[in-house]
Formats: C-alpha cells, sequence, structure tokens
C-alpha cells in the first residue's frame, strides 16, 4: 500500500521538476535572445500609433525589420513585465539594435525630437506660417497671437504634438523674459512699461543685425524719445505697408515715407502702437540696458553695420559717404 501511494508522488515531483527546469531553460533562452542584436542593418524611424498591443507592436516591428521574433520579444516584455508600458510615438532605432534596446525605448517614450527654429525679428504671421509648414504638428491656430508676443528661440516637440500648444510655449517664454529683463532694466530707462520695452526692442531688432550695434541703436532711440524727435525708422514704414504679412520685395520710396499709418514714425511721433515684429533677448536686453551713447542719428555704412552721428551735419556726412559707396558698388 505504501509503494503504491509513492510512485504518484514521485511522478508528481518529477513532472513539477521537469516544468521547473523547462521554465528555467526557457526563461535563459529568452533572456539571451533579448540581449542578442537585432536583424536591423542600418539606422530606421518608424511611427506606432495609439491603440496598439504588445502582440501588434512585435508584428509591426518585425515588418519594419527591427526584431525577427515577435513570439520572443513578447515573451521578453512578459518577464520584464512591461508588456503593458510601450509608448506610442516616433521612434528611431540604430543598426543591430537588441530585443531589450526597442524595450526600453518604447517603455521610457524615447520618441523623436524634432527642432523648430524662429528667428528674431519673424513676425508673429511669417511665425504662425512656419508653424503651419511643419507637417509633424497637429491642430490649427485659431488666430495670429499678438506682434510681440512669441519669443524667437529654438523649439523642441516630437510628433503630433498641437501648433496650439507649441504657440502657448513661445507666449510663455517671451512673458517670462520680459519679466525678467523688466526686473534688471536700467532705473534710468525712459519709457512707461515692459510693453514699451517690447516695442522699441521689435524696432531695434528690425534696424540691426549685428549683436554689437543693438544697445547703441537703443540708445539713439531712447535718446530721440526724450528729445520728441521722430524715430524715422525704414522698418515701421515697412510694417506699416505690409501689416507684417512677409517682406516688403522692395526698397521704399519717398512717397512710401508719407504713408498715412500710426506705424510710420517718420510722423508720427514716439513709438509705435505696438512691436513690428518679435524681438529676440539680444534686442529686448539691449533696450533694457542700453549703451551710453549721446548719438541722435545712424545709417548704414556700407559694410554691414552703421554711423552713429550726434549732430544732423555729422550724419549728412555720413549719409553723403554711403550714397558714394553705394554708387561707387553700383546699386
Amino acid at each position: 500500500m505504501r509503494r503504491a501511494v509513492l510512485w504518484p508522488l514521485t511522478g508528481l515531483a518529477a513532472l513539477f521538476g521537469l516544468a521547473v527546469v523547462l521554465a528555467i531553460a526557457g526563461w535563459l533562452y529568452v533572456h539571451g535572445q533579448f540581449d542578442t542584436p537585432g536583424p536591423l542593418r542600418e539606422a530606421h524611424t518608424l511611427v506606432l500609433p495609439p491603440g496598439l498591443g504588445a502582440f501588434d507592436i512585435a508584428d509591426r516591428l518585425v515588418e519594419e525589420g527591427v526584431i525577427d521574433d515577435p513570439v520572443l520579444f513578447v515573451a521578453g516584455l512578459w518577464i520584464e513585465d512591461e508588456q503593458h508600458a510601450l509608448k506610442a510615438g516616433e521612434y528611431a532605432f540604430e543598426a543591430l539594435v537588441t530585443p531589450r534596446g526597442v524595450m526600453e525605448k518604447l517603455v521610457t517614450g524615447d520618441v523623436v525630437v524634432h527642432r523648430l527654429t524662429v528667428a528674431e525679428g519673424m513676425t508673429s504671421a511669417e511665425i504662425v506660417a512656419a508653424l503651419n509648414a511643419t507637417s509633424r504638428l497637429e491642430g490649427e491656430i485659431a488666430a495670429v497671437p499678438p506682434e510681440g508676443s512669441l519669443l524667437p528661440e529654438t523649439y523642441h516637440y516630437a510628433l503630433s504634438d498641437s501648433r496650439a500648444g507649441l504657440v502657448e510655449r513661445m507666449q510663455q517664454a517671451m512673458a517670462a523674459l520680459v519679466e525678467e529683463l523688466w526686473q534688471t532694466r536700467d532705473p534710468t530707462l525712459a519709457l512707461d512699461d515692459a510693453r514699451q520695452a517690447v516695442v522699441l526692442a521689435s524696432v531695434v531688432e528690425k534696424e540691426t543685425g549685428v549683436a554689437d550695434e543693438r544697445p547703441v541703436i537703443a540708445a539713439v532711440f531712447l535718446n530721440r524719445l526724450r528729445d520728441n524727435m521722430r524715430l524715422q525708422s525704414d522698418p515701421t514704414v515697412i510694417y506699416a505697408l505690409t501689416g507684417g504679412a512677409g517682406p516688403l520685395g522692395r526698397a521704399l520710396t519717398r512717397s512710401d515715407l508719407r504713408v498715412d499709418s500710426p506705424y510710420n514714425t517718420y510722423r508720427v511721433r514716439g513709438l509705435p502702437p505696438g512691436p513690428i515684429a518679435n524681438p529676440g533677448r539680444a534686442a529686448l536686453a539691449a533696450v533694457m540696458q542700453p549703451a551710453e551713447s549721446t548719438a541722435l542719428y545712424f545709417v548704414a555704412d556700407g559694410s554691414g553695420g552703421h554711423a552713429f552721428a550726434e549732430t544732423l551735419d555729422e550724419h549728412n556726412r555720413n549719409v553723403a559717404r554711403w550714397r558714394a559707396q553705394r554708387a561707387t558698388d553700383g546699386q
């Protein structure tokens, strides 16, 4: 009787032991293969849309040549308890990436990051056009944001981020920067508030691309405001003619300088009613901390920069030299 009972128990123990051995062997096999280089021969990017399960993702990875065994990949996910942690998105896989490397990228959401660079001096309409031309973004921008409310810099985004969300980030960045710089402004600055600083910075931004000149040009305009002189800035006239939709596409004429617009600073004293572009950090800082200068005039010097003058006579001589240079160059 005892022997009859012992035999079944011994058989069950043997079966259990065999199952354990097979499970361990399977685990070791999957674990080893999970860290083996995959079939991908060159870097490859693919998009995994939302709503896919582990098996769907595995099949898609096989189709794209990233892995070669969907069952092994899913088994590895189960062993690591990550089968429900995979994230949708756009992914870039390096050549020979292992199944574990694929899993880690999908679990951490290490998606492809794109960049959009907004140049200093772009108008809000131009920035919206750039956003609309970026195919990897989604959604529409309901209205062109106010001029001067978007901070020019490089922004990072992922596939399917919204255009409206990117605009909001630009506005938040501009508001934070203006507040920061306004708090450290020159205490003698002859501007009523931070908004006026943004308006003037937009004019400075459009007047020069030479970094060292911005604080001096800011000083010239502030000096003219102090003396109740018109700013007489060509970029404000261009904005009056185009509304910020894009470049004028031609040189200004004398008749342009007589255009009836509050943005025409050849006719209107003081600052224009609003920014004429979106100024960058350097232009904003130049207005908040202008150079110590008594100059009231400036004109192009023919080399990409400007010649500054304190008196009208000196300025007229600079203008004459600039015209002579243009004639010599055949312009």
